[in-house]
């Protein structure tokens, strides 16, 4: 199989934060049995590690490395792949080490309150008959997956392990969907705003948005060869029923990453009529001062021309002088805008 880049990033410790808790869910099944409980104590899951029925280990939240670790032990990992599991700054890949399948995924939630995406890292390994999942924070992001295997006729209760690994990326693919249909919606808001009243803030809000578009862009777009990988190479833990599966998640993938595109695009795009805007808005501005400037130019003429302090101006012992002066004035601003109306100039 395929195997991406391993190189190491720098090490991310998990939290040491008390208040975070460390939840495990185990859930075993096969076409007409279900069992789902919580562990609280790891040896629980010991006796299901060699379980005919499909387990899997749902670690919500890997805060706890003592718990994590023991887990791992079920399947033979090689040591850098323990780190990675903490290490949360891996990009998706997939390894194939024969006795097991090695997966890194970024899911996707959307932060209401702070209008924004959080991604977080979800680590799985396959082994046969066995699969373990750990969410690198709280939250259950893998809920639709595990109400798949609650409905007793569902298809994924007659498959194997393999077939619920698929169900894991189907059901991360679809949140992208939700997530990127949330972004589109930011992106009508803002080009709306844009177009009507421009501002600072607006612009700080495109390019928050697009920086966030850019990140999701680099989570997302390593998962077209991880799926690739994983449904051309005969890895015997993936059996080949399951491969056109993989296809399809595969062409939602593209899919959604074609859709990160065209967003990108629009923003750009949206950002130049930002630019054009406010260049508008500022000739419009100078338009209107210089139009104003003109008005006055005369006026000015006329007003300093009687100001300077000479015995024989014309007219200056006239008894109208001033209202004429001041007629004369008005006389000439109103010519002067009726002829900028006339060039449609104001």
């Amino acid at each position: 199989m395929h195997t991406q880049n391993t190189a190491k990033q720098p090490h991310t410790e998990p939290s040491a934060d008390e208040s975070k808790k460390t939840h495990v869910t185990l859930i075993n099944y096969n076409e007409k049995e279900f069992e789902e409980k919580e562990i609280t104590d790891p040896k629980e899951a010991d006796s299901y590690k060699d379980h005919r029925n499909v387990t899997w280990i749902d670690i919500d939240g890997i805060y706890n490395k003592e718990t994590v670790n023991h887990y791992l032990k079920y399947v033979k990992l090689h040591p850098l792949v323990q780190e990675d599991i903490f290490n949360t700054n891996q990009r998706p890949k997939a390894i194939d080490y024969e006795e097991n399948v090695y997966v890194v995924l970024k899911l996707l939630s959307y932060d209401e309150e702070k209008s924004r995406v959080r991604v977080e890292q979800l680590s799985i390994v396959l082994s046969k008959n066995f699969l373990i999942t750990f969410q690198e924070k709280e939250g259950d992001g893998l809920a639709k997956v595990k109400e798949l295997i609650r409905a007793e006729k569902s298809r994924i209760r007659v498959m194997k392990a393999d077939f619920l690994l698929y169900a894991i990326f189907d059901s991360v693919v679809d949140n992208y969907f939700t997530i990127l249909e949330r972004i589109g919606e930011r992106i009508d808001i803002l080009e709306k705003k844009v177009i009507d009243a421009p501002t600072p803030k607006t612009l700080q809000k495109l390019n928050s948005l697009k920086k966030e578009i850019i990140y999701l862009r680099k989570s997302v777009w390593p998962m077209r060869e991880v799926i690739r990988s994983l449904e051309r190479d005969e890895s015997p833990l993936i059996q080949k029923p399951t491969w056109l599966y993989f296809r399809d998640v595969y062409d939602h993938t593209i899919q959604v990453i074609d859709t990160m595109e065209t967003y990108r695009d629009i923003l750009s795009n949206v950002m130049d009529i930002y630019l054009s805007s406010i260049s508008n808005r500022l000739n419009e501005v100078m338009k209107v001062l210089t139009i104003i400037s003109t008005i006055f130019i005369p006026l000015t003429f006329i007003t300093s021309l009687y100001g300077m302090n000479f015995d024989y101006l014309p007219e200056l012992k006239y008894h109208y002088a001033y209202p004429t002066v001041l007629a004369f004035m008005l006389v000439s601003a109103i010519g002067m805008i009726l002829y900028f109306k006339s060039k449609k100039w104001w």
